[in-house]
């Protein structure tokens, strides 16, 4: 079955590559990934452009480029996700899977999106105890880097550090999802046991941005820097 992967670098759409790969059913075809025009970063997780197609060689993959621009509609986006259904149809796709774990709307709005359109939507992490999947993420070999805190949700010290067992021991699991999925924090996976090679990367200056209704400071990212590899 050709799969496409909704793939954003972060560690739940990798660690479901990483579930997929395991079933020899599934062929993997691509990363779907959306980047922001004119800054030529994975839109929301805001990872340079460079530092993806790095982890695309890495795994072995090709990447399925979706871009858009700064201040996205919804018609915009959805207009150009299904010009990216359409080019999945014709190179004879017919899964789709995504990294979601428990956000019914989330998961609805996925299923809509590619209902009727002969591509079978796939939650290989659907439902699985988020405390339970944080630690068999890391288990499994798999290094991350939180590149975003919501400032309302989580400290800002944490943007930056890498999601280990340390990470955890600190994380307020009580009052956060330790996957964030509720937007707490997103993450680049550097490296991982489908990976021929880490990505190499130093922290570079960090930038606050605004709440897009409230305009209140919001969101901390934190640059990463492409290191050459050794």
């Amino acid at each position: 079955m050709k799969t496409v992967i909704a793939f954003s670098g972060g560690k739940d759409s990798t660690l479901a590559l990483y579930k997929i790969q395991q079933n020899p059913e599934y062929e993997i075809d691509s990363l779907l990934v959306t980047l922001t025009e004119g800054f030529d970063r994975v839109s929301i997780h805001g990872v340079r452009y460079e530092l993806l197609k790095r982890q695309s060689d890495s795994l072995g993959i090709p990447l399925r480029e979706v871009w858009i621009p700064e201040e996205c509609s919804n018609e915009m986006y959805q207009e150009r996700m299904e010009r990216a259904v359409s080019d999945m149809l014709e190179d004879g796709v017919s899964h789709m899977v995504f990294g979601d774990i428990h956000l019914k709307d989330v998961r609805e709005y996925r299923e809509k999106m590619l209902s009727g359109t002969g591509i079978t939507p796939v939650f290989p992490l659907w439902g699985r105890p988020v405390g339970e999947l944080g630690r068999e993420f890391i288990d499994l070999g798999f290094q991350t880097v939180l590149t975003c805190v919501d400032m309302d949700q989580l400290d800002r010290s944490f943007a930056g550090r890498v999601y280990d067992e340390a990470f955890i021991g600190d994380y307020p699991e009580e009052t956060c999802d330790i996957c964030g999925e509720n937007g707490e924090f997103h993450t680049f996976v550097f490296d991982g046991p489908n990976f021929a090679y880490p990505i190499r990367y130093e922290l570079g200056k960090e930038r606050v941005t605004p709440d897009y209704l409230t305009k209140k400071d919001r969101f901390l990212f934190i640059d990463l820097l492409p290191v050459k590899p050794r």
